[in-house]
């Protein structure tokens, strides 16, 4: 490769073509590690080794969501970064496919999850079009910012401080019965990446 010319690897990917493939396979993983968490959920009693289960898929679930778009769409600048939002979105999109058609009718869900809607089957699904756009997005900010800063933008770097604040969270408000841990794993994580992606936007902005 000759000075000056920048690697494919490096440069945004904005393609129509390559958001949609690429967000099918986010809304794929999506798909399995929600059936993965209700097999675990429904074939182990209540207790530790369930709840340690159950956070660990809720984990590699948020790092996958949360990243993954990024790298597709290898993030660097703004265009970058909304190409990874929108293959956040498509991903949700082809999620709600599986769901509709495979979970729902096999009754997947415990009523109560229904209940939170008031009986309404459908009233996490624009709560999650929105949560996977903006994971996604939050994702791909933290990216092009490590870049930035002349960092790896390798996702298991990307994701290290971020799982260690879901464990901190799952840990100790798990543990404590404050939150189920499964939930306060997500919390912990989404916390600290909102963290991480405001200290990006801020050194945008002094830069």
């Amino acid at each position: 490769m000759t000075a000056g010319t920048t690697s494919p690897s490096t440069v945004d990917r904005s393609e129509f073509r390559h958001i949609l493939l690429s967000g099918t396979w986010i809304g794929l993983a999506t798909g399995a590690a929600v059936i993965l968490y209700l097999v675990v959920a429904r074939l182990l009693p209540s207790g530790v080794v369930a709840a340690l289960l159950e956070t660990i898929i809720v984990l590699v679930a948020g790092v996958a969501v949360t990243f993954l778009p990024g790298a597709f769409a290898a993030s660097r600048t703004t265009q970058g970064i909304a190409s990874a939002a929108a293959i956040g979105l498509w991903g949700t999109v082809v999620f709600m496919a599986v769901d509709v058609i495979l979970l729902r009718p096999f009754r997947a869900y415990p009523w109560t999850w229904d209940a939170l809607g008031g009986g309404s089957t459908w009233w996490y699904l624009p709560i999650w079009w929105m949560l996977g756009t903006f994971l996604a997005w939050l994702g791909a900010l933290v990216t092009a910012g490590r870049v930035a800063r002349g960092g790896e933008p390798a996702i298991r770097n990307l994701a290290l401080p971020l799982l260690a604040g879901g464990v901190g969270a799952a840990l100790g408000l798990g543990f404590s019965r404050v939150v189920y841990m499964p939930v306060a794993a997500g919390i912990g994580f989404t916390a600290t990446l909102i963290v991480f992606a405001l200290v990006v936007i801020a050194r945008r902005k002094q830069g």
